[in-house]
């Protein structure tokens, strides 16, 4: 009994491959939400900038180590020599006699092992404060920078999103023209075959099939570059199918809710007057630094001399240090930070005008666009009726195929046309979503 369960398990060991191979091939389903959360998670714009935040963060703990105690532990081995004339006293004997030449001379080596233990202590230094609250600043303006990687990432895949959809859409207008052109086809074979029609018209016929091939292979060409474009923009692989749950059609229409007044949610915007506060609060620190500080600390540690017992000894104190003159380096800090600030006023009143005409113009884009998709929903039925229309004369025999053809090459212009105008409408929410700063809310 056992050999037949061990055949199982060798057969199921070896479907697994092709098992698993299967299921890696299933198309992950993916809506144009679900791109834009993606590209916020996992692009390399967002993954970059998080971790530029996280530098920052480590910067702040840099900074508070200032503030806090200080440890540190050395062993030495040391030998030293000395002249007896640089010890600043004399050492003389009972009878007043010095013991070492007065003019000096040199003694030892004399060797020692000596342990230390080091504390010190900030007790007050204004200026360190300061600077743990501008590192906190920097810390915040790299999340807001983190926010708007975000809303790139967004607006990119968004597009790309778009893009892919758009290739989908000409690939299914190709294909009804490809339907429509062997109809023309068959309808002039038979009535050649009837007798009640001529060679030119299938002649025509077979050549409208062949430019709409060759504009059908076109056409999927595009949707699979805009499938890369669309993987490159997720940061996924290239070989990952995926299974686009919108279309032009099915996307909303409606312009993202809002108005001029959300030009402050603007990430770019929020992360400029985080580095507002950032040099103030730098100014402010090196302004501190003309403040004293003060210290303690306390060293210690057993001694060996020359062979002898350890001995411990030890030294304190508090240290004050006033700063008197640098050369007018803090100045010049001073200066460099106060032309930065300024620089960053100038950049935030130019991006409050550019934000306020990114609206207005992403706004104007969409109005247009909407108009423009009415217009060509209106031409794209007009040219539906007039195929129909010379079909029906042509089948009846009434009249050649010369009507089909160009009839059918206007329908062909207006499924391009129809196409186009969604595309740039979704362009365009995309865009007003971009200006106000809800890219990332995109659904």
């Amino acid at each position: 009994m056992a050999r037949p369960k061990f055949s199982w398990v060798i057969a199921l060991w070896a479907l697994y491959p092709a098992v698993h191979a299967a299921r890696a091939q299933t198309p992950t389903a993916l809506s144009l939400g679900d791109a834009v959360r993606l590209a916020v998670s996992q692009s390399a714009v967002t993954q970059t900038a998080r971790l530029r935040t996280n530098e920052a963060e480590a910067r702040i703990r840099q900074r508070r180590a200032d503030l806090l105690p200080n440890i540190s532990a050395s062993v030495q081995r040391l030998g030293r020599q000395f002249n007896t004339a640089t010890l600043g006293f004399e050492f003389k004997g009972p009878t007043g006699q010095p013991f070492f030449n007065p003019r000096g001379e040199v003694i030892g080596p004399v060797n020692s092992v000596e342990l230390h233990a080091r504390v010190s202590q900030s007790l007050f230094d204004a200026a360190a404060w300061q600077r743990v609250r501008a590192a906190d600043f920097a810390a915040k303006a790299s999340s807001v920078d983190e926010e708007t990687a975000g809303e790139q990432a967004a607006t990119t895949a968004a597009l790309a999103y778009v893009r892919a959809l758009r290739g989908e859409a000409q690939v299914g207008a190709r294909l009804a023209d490809s339907v429509l052109a062997e109809d023309l086809v068959a309808i002039a074979n038979d009535q050649l075959r009837a007798g009640t029609g001529i060679a030119l018209d299938v002649t025509r016929a077979r050549a409208q099939a062949a430019s709409v091939h060759a504009q059908l292979i076109a056409a999927r060409n595009e949707r699979d570059r805009a499938r890369l474009e669309l993987l490159r923009a997720l940061s996924l692989p290239a070989n990952v199918p995926l299974s686009l749950t919108d279309s032009l059609g099915d996307l909303p229409t409606e312009a993202p809710a809002g108005g001029s007044a959300d030009a402050k949610a603007r990430p770019e915007l929020r992360a400029l007057e985080a580095q507002l506060r950032t040099s103030d609060q730098q100014i402010r620190a090196a302004r501190m630094e003309r403040l004293p500080s003060a210290s303690a600390f306390i060293d210690h540690g057993p001694v060996q001399g020359s062979g002898g017992a350890y001995l411990p000894v030890y030294s304190f104190g508090i240290q004050l240090s006033v700063p008197v003159f640098d050369g007018f380096r803090r100045e010049g800090r001073i200066e460099e930070q106060a032309a930065q600030r300024r620089a960053l006023e100038v950049r935030r009143h130019d991006l409050d005008q550019q934000i306020a005409i990114d609206i207005q113009s992403a706004e104007l884009d969409l109005a247009s666009a909407r108009e423009q998709v009415a217009a060509a929903r209106g031409r794209l039925a007009l040219a539906d009726q007039e195929v129909t229309q010379a079909r029906d004369r042509f089948r009846a025999g009434v009249a050649g195929n010369a009507d089909v053809v160009t009839a059918s090459l206007s329908i062909n212009s207006a499924r391009t046309l129809y196409v186009d105008a969604l595309t740039a409408y979704q362009n365009a929410r995309i865009a007003v979503a971009r200006a106000r700063g809800q890219a990332a809310q995109l659904r």
